[in-house]
């Protein structure tokens, strides 16, 4: 089997005619990912809106769009696209003010916790509102060009997937994030869980971990978890946001092993970030006797978003026929989430006292 490396998909097609999208929220996500993924795309942005007026209105005019003056007003917009990059619990109600049948990308978590989820569904099921949420890992050129060499069998079976992170993140940035009970999983390696269900499906159960650290007051930024699969496949992650000592010897990498082959993926987004270093993978395929690096066409921020969008926006064209991370694929996201923190609290397995002499 010859390797072609510039064969691999990186890129989601662009649908021939957008909607215009309308955001809810004006946060650092907006302003980091959103409109500079829309803007690189082409795609119209109708406008923002947020609760907070000033926020909205300093962000609309960086950009150069309108900053809608109520809710209203933001709702009015016909045949839209809606994007609610809000925290969590302001989900369902926004959702619950949509116009029925509409079209949304809902930001991740889907909802708090997995209660949140499933009233997030109802409300879509209820509206008829065709809704993803917006795990985007999957959508990053180097993710599409992952999945793809799986799909074309250079790698065989896979049959390990490994991630590994020791690096220090800013969770200041995310100020919302203050006093949460629940922060690692649910609000990042909850890319890394939908990530591995894209590639591997869902899997029988998991063992977690998940703690905080005493320099700082952030409800958890450590996790082990390992993903049961059964006998054949070996899923672990190893997550570590405190491995603040600089540079040198922090890391951000997935390591994908098949039977035939293998692939190393640096998320350079996380190194540093929001600057971040550029994202690398590397393929060892079947036959192959050295490893060759894919050249990445773009990156994960913002270029996922971009591809995220074009699969929403073909989905409500109907030019493509399936919506990937729809609410219903989602849920499962959630409901991995809700399991691994279950796992968390559950008492470990004790071990057995050294018998007395």
């Amino acid at each position: 089997m010859t390797f072609d490396p510039t064969s691999l998909r990186q890129w989601w097609p662009k649908p021939s005619n957008p909607r215009p999208i309308v955001i809810f929220g004006a946060g650092s996500i907006v302003g980091d990912a959103h409109l500079p993924a829309y803007k690189q795309a082409g795609f119209p942005v109708a406008g923002l809106y947020d609760p907070n007026v000033e926020k909205a209105a300093a962000l609309a005019a960086q950009w150069g769009i309108r900053a809608f003056a109520s809710e209203a007003e933001a709702l009015a917009v016909e045949n839209a696209i809606f994007d609610l990059a809000t925290p969590p619990a302001a989900h369902a109600p926004i959702l619950s003010k949509l116009p029925r049948g509409s079209f949304a990308l809902i930001q991740k978590p889907m909802g708090s916790d997995l209660a949140g989820a499933s009233d997030i569904l109802r409300v879509c099921r209820e509206r008829d509102i065709k809704a993803a949420v917006n795990f985007q890992l999957r959508f990053a050129p180097m993710m599409l060009a992952l999945y793809d060499a799986v799909k074309k069998g250079y790698l065989g079976e896979v049959v390990d997937f490994d991630a590994w992170l020791a690096l220090a993140t800013p969770w200041g940035v995310w100020p919302f994030l203050k006093g949460l009970p629940r922060i690692e999983i649910a609000m990042h390696s909850i890319h890394y869980l939908d990530f591995v269900r894209g590639l591997l499906g869902n899997p029988q159960g998991v063992h977690a971990k998940t703690i905080g650290h005493p320099n700082h007051e952030v409800a958890q930024t450590r996790t082990a978890a390992i993903l049961d699969y059964g006998d054949k496949v070996r899923c672990v992650l190893s997550v570590n946001h405190d491995h603040d000592f600089g540079r040198k010897f922090q890391a951000c990498e997935f390591r994908i092993a098949g039977t035939k082959g293998a692939a190393y993926i640096k998320l350079g987004v996380n190194l540093d970030y929001p600057r971040g270093e550029p994202d690398e993978l590397w393929i060892r395929p079947e036959g192959g006797s050295d490893w060759v690096e894919v050249k990445l066409e773009g990156a994960w921020f913002p270029d996922a978003f971009v591809n995220r969008m074009a699969n929403l926006q073909r989905f409500a064209s109907g030019e493509d026929q399936e919506l990937i991370g729809s609410v219903e694929d989602a849920w499962q996201t959630m409901a991995l989430v809700e399991a691994a923190y279950r796992s968390s609290a559950a008492p470990a397995t004790p071990i057995a006292e050294l018998p007395k002499a």
